[in-house]
C-alpha cells in the first residue's frame, strides 16, 4: 500500500473474525462521513502471515502486510476485530495484543471489540484503563488486575483505547471517527442519529456540515 506515514487505520485480519464488528468502522473511515467524505482515511489490512484468511462470514482477505511489517510509525491507528477463533482458543490473539501494547505505549491508538478486549486483558493492557466488554463476569474469567475499570457501556475510550461489546459496531465506529478523524460533535451525532437510529433528517445535518 502506499498510505502516506500515520495517516492510515491498520485493521488486523484472522481467521473466523467477525465480520460485522468492524464493518461500520471501516467503510466510513475509508469514505469518510457526509456528501464530502470528512475525514477519510486509508484502511490497510494486516495478517498474522501473508497466506488469506478467512472471515466469519465466508470472506476471503489477502492480508497487505504481515504483522513483523507493522509499525506504529506508520500508522493511525490499529484495529481489532474479535472471532469465534479467539473464543475457543485465546492464544491465536496474543501476537495482535502484543502488537496492541506496541502500539499503546507509542501513544498510537487501538480499537479492540468482541473477544479481542478478553485478549488485552489477559496482556495486562485493561488493568489500568476505563474500558467495556463482553461483559464483567466474562473479563473477569481472564483473572485481569482490571476489573474495577470495567464501566457497562456499550462502548468506551480511555485516551488512546478504544473498546466496544460485541453487538455495538456502530457505537464502536463513532468513537473510532471521533478519535482518528476529528470530526465535529454535531457531525458525529448526527451520523450515528443516522446509521444507528435511522434518521433520515441526520442526513440533512451532515450535508450542512460538509
Amino acid at each position: 500500500m502506499n498510505a502516506e506515514p500515520r495517516t492510515c487505520l491498520h485493521l488486523a485480519v484472522h481467521d473466523h473474525m467477525a465480520d460485522w464488528q468492524y464493518g461500520h468502522a471501516i467503510a466510513h473511515v475509508r469514505s469518510g462521513i457526509g456528501p464530502y467524505r470528512l475525514g477519510s482515511r486509508e484502511v490497510v489490512t494486516v495478517g498474522l502471515s501473508g497466506s488469506p484468511i478467512t472471515t466469519a462470514g465466508g470472506l476471503t482477505i489477502l492480508p497487505d502486510l504481515t504483522l513483523p511489517q507493522l509499525k506504529p510509525s506508520g500508522s493511525a491507528m490499529l484495529l481489532l476485530p474479535g472471532s469465534t477463533a479467539g473464543e475457543v482458543s485465546p492464544e491465536v490473539m496474543d501476537p495482535l495484543t502484543s502488537a496492541a501494547g506496541i502500539f499503546l505505549d507509542a501513544g498510537v491508538p487501538v480499537a479492540a471489540i468482541g473477544s479481542s478486549i478478553m485478549a488485552l486483558a489477559r496482556e495486562g493492557l485493561l488493568d489500568y484503563r476505563d474500558h467495556t466488554g463482553t461483559s464483567r463476569t466474562d473479563l473477569a474469567t481472564t483473572e485481569y488486575a482490571g476489573s474495577h475499570r470495567y464501566l457497562d457501556r456499550l462502548a468506551v475510550t480511555d485516551g488512546d483505547l478504544i473498546t466496544a461489546a460485541p453487538t455495538a459496531p456502530v457505537e464502536f465506529a463513532r468513537e473510532i471517527l471521533a478519535l482518528l478523524n476529528g470530526h465535529t460533535p454535531r457531525s458525529l451525532d448526527a451520523w450515528y442519529r443516522h446509521h444507528a437510529l435511522h434518521d433520515q433528517e441526520a442526513a440533512l445535518t451532515l450535508a450542512d456540515e460538509g
